[in-house]
């Protein structure tokens, strides 16, 4: 699989830009898988629904204050951080039906990420963790830290799964999504947000490195 790394951490929304550009040429006719591994800058994730609840302008706000830039997801799901210490992890592929596979998607990159992680001797498992934000069954942890989340999204033509993976600077996190679940009135428990260097020795260029060789090795997208 081409595992291409552009990204503009300076500006988070082109980042958000290139995946949905990426997204449409696939859907135009690229005829095989693309993924893309990169450092994003400070970024808060939003979903379509955080968008409106009554809370999202003060929640975008608090996230501008703490340096996080708001956007708004390609892939379902509620509000997400990362920074510069996290990766961010895209698979998009060539699919005419836009339901078939959904499932299929979101294992094989759940996954992937899982076991770059315990090569790592990061101790990671899938599942949801009870509180956790931004909750999903194909979320990713260690030790009761959240330190991947997984969405995906499918236009008539192809499909992106993409995660975020939380290595380094959990305390960042942490501290721009209390005030911005706070505001937007989801309930969540705190603990449950971190990175993997909480909870293990861990690097962030190994961990980029690893996920790079396993997505240019796997057959498991097509």
């Amino acid at each position: 699989m081409l595992v291409l790394t552009a990204a503009h951490p300076d500006a988070p929304a082109r980042d958000m830009e290139l995946s949905a550009e990426l997204l449409e040429a696939v859907a135009a006719g690229v005829p095989r898988p693309v993924a893309r591994v990169f450092r994003p800058g400070p970024t808060l994730s939003f979903g379509k629904l955080d968008e409106l609840r009554p809370g999202y302008a003060e929640a975008a706000a608090a996230a501008v204050r703490l340096g996080f830039t708001p956007v708004r997801r390609l892939g379902g799901g509620q509000a997400a951080a990362y920074d510069t210490g996290s990766l961010v992890v895209e698979v998009i592929v060539p699919q005419h039906d836009i339901v078939q596979g959904t499932e299929q998607r979101f294992a094989a990159l759940t996954g992937l990420i899982v076991q770059a992680l315990r090569t790592l001797r990061v101790p990671a498992a899938e599942g949801e963790l009870p509180g956790e934000y931004c909750p999903g069954r194909f979320s990713v942890h260690a030790e009761g830290v959240k330190v991947a989340g997984v969405a995906q999204r499918s236009v008539r033509g192809a499909s992106l799964v993409t995660a975020f993976v939380a290595v380094h600077g959990g305390d960042a996190l942490r501290g721009v999504l209390l005030p911005v679940y706070a505001a937007l009135g989801r309930p969540w428990d705190p603990a449950t947000a971190g990175a993997a260097d909480d909870v293990a020795d861990v690097e962030l260029d190994d961990v980029e490195a690893e996920l790079v060789r396993r997505l240019e090795a796997t057959t498991a997208f097509g």
